[in-house]
């Protein structure tokens, strides 16, 4: 679907947003019909207000209380709750940002119909006064992308319709995209896909996409499992319901590169997006616990269990990254369960081993309504990955520091790029939220995007 606002016209009807407990706007002129609805101005709320022939004049919404407004970062989308027609913002609250309100009215737009359902005629609304309607636009279609690619499932969205994805993606943005399969993974050096891949019926893949060639340059390396079954550590049933969302980050990445195309942001850098695309599947080729396994790096690594596998393929897709030494790198990841008992499922940890661009991506996503939370590669844990009869071990076992350890181990792998920052993003919405209906979600790239200009300058 593509997001949309409606045409500015003297046509469409105002709507106005109304904290709990003040006053109602002296221009909506709704006289006592407010209070004998029982409107109350709770987060959501909508008073219709009639024109007197039958018609609407208008509507009133409220938005809660002023002390709890930290609770929903995209307010404005409850509007969609509006009768279906074309609405404008009359003016809106202090400190309620246009360019937030823009974008949260289109977040709100988005329904995954694929299976079932249709997109319905709803309303509409005016992009708001001193919003840049263009990139909104652009941000919006990129989360839309990322949220579809989450949402469908494995047997639609293995690795090769992933690379079909990204290849369309690729025709509409530009890009140039190579990829390498099977067992040309063997034979160009990227062991650890090939191993976490070869189960499958569907061939494991490496996608480099590039675009851009000048200025600094941005690597963003998308972990793309995109069915995890734990391998022969098989996950049990209710572990592995959500597992198609296993490429979130892979489908983050994607909905990011368009992002920064769409807005500008690729212009005078170098962008590279690469994705180890593979399913962890069951079959008597699979790896298994206690194998030893090459990396294109040169360190060994120990199995020790076959459901830590993405750091395995991203391990190779880092390696890769880095020979080319980019100004800056980012994986983005559904990496452990660790992140999100630690921060739940809103605020992914990330990790970066540069304190300015830590402390610029950081404020940058809270200003944008995208959380991040910085945690410390935190080296007195290196020795957990370190088990002795190789030179990394895949799953430390004690289960204590999981998030933390796995960042360690991704960062061997980096050595080369400027500066480096992983993501342990979760990538999926439990319970609906304003702008963000339960199912895949993207996360950390509106942060990277509005951070880009601090931190690749």
């Amino acid at each position: 679907m593509t997001p949309e606002f409606a045409p500015a016209s003297d046509d469409t009807r105002p709507l106005w947003l109304v904290w709990a407990g003040e006053d109602l706007p002296a221009d909506a002129d709704a006289g006592s019909w407010p209070q004998t609805t029982g409107f109350a101005a709770k987060a959501g709320q909508i008073c219709l207000l009639p024109d007197g022939q039958g018609g609407l004049r208008g509507a009133l919404m409220g938005l809660g209380d002023s002390d709890r407004a930290g609770r929903d970062r995209f307010q404005i989308a409850r509007a969609h709750a509006l009768p279906a027609g074309d609405w404008h913002l009359a003016g809106h609250p202090q400190g309620f940002d246009a360019d937030q309100l823009a974008l949260g009215w289109l977040l709100g737009q988005y329904r995954f119909t694929r299976y079932a359902g249709t997109q319905g005629k709803g309303p509409r609304l005016v992009c708001p006064e001193g919003a840049d309607a263009d990139r909104a636009l652009a941000i919006a279609a990129g989360e839309f992308l990322t949220r579809d690619l989450i949402n469908t499932p494995a047997s639609d969205l293995g690795p090769d319709k992933l690379e079909a994805a990204a290849r369309a993606l690729c025709n509409d943005l530009g890009a140039k995209i190579e990829v390498t399969t099977g067992k040309d993974l063997l034979k160009t050096n990227f062991p650890l896909i090939h191993a976490v891949g070869r189960a499958s019926a569907i061939e494991p893949r490496l996608l480099d996409i590039r675009i851009g060639d000048t200025g600094p340059m941005l690597t963003l390396v998308g972990k793309g499992v995109c069915y995890d079954t734990g391998g022969l550590n098989l996950k049990p049933g209710a572990s592995m319901g959500l597992m198609k969302k296993d490429m979130g980050g892979a489908a983050t990445a994607l909905g990011l590169l368009r992002m920064l195309v769409r807005t500008g942001a690729t212009q005078g850098i170098r962008l590279r997006v690469l994705i180890p695309a593979v399913e962890n599947s069951v079959a008597g080729n699979a790896f298994r616990p206690g194998d030893i396994l090459a990396s294109r790096k040169g360190l060994s690594v120990e199995v020790n269990n076959t459901d830590a596998e993405g750091r395995l393929v991203l391990a190779d897709a880092l390696t890769y990254a880095a020979e080319e030494s980019p100004d800056l790198m980012i994986s983005l990841a559904t990496l452990t369960g660790a992140a999100r008992v630690a921060l739940g499922p809103d605020v992914p940890p990330f990790y970066c081993d540069d304190d300015a661009t830590a402390t610029a991506l950081q404020s940058a996503a809270m200003q944008v309504g995208d959380p991040l939370w910085r945690m410390p590669f935190w080296e007195p844990y290196d020795a957990m990955i370190e088990p002795g009869i190789a030179d990394l071990d895949n799953a430390p076992s004690g289960g204590m520091a999981g998030s933390i350890t796995a960042a360690l181990f991704l960062k061997r792998f980096a050595d080369g790029a400027g500066r480096y920052a992983h993501l342990d993003i979760y990538g999926w919405q439990p319970a609906a939220a304003p702008g963000r209906p339960k199912g895949g979600v993207g996360q950390g790239s509106r942060a990277i995007l509005a951070a880009l200009p601090q931190i690749l300058s």
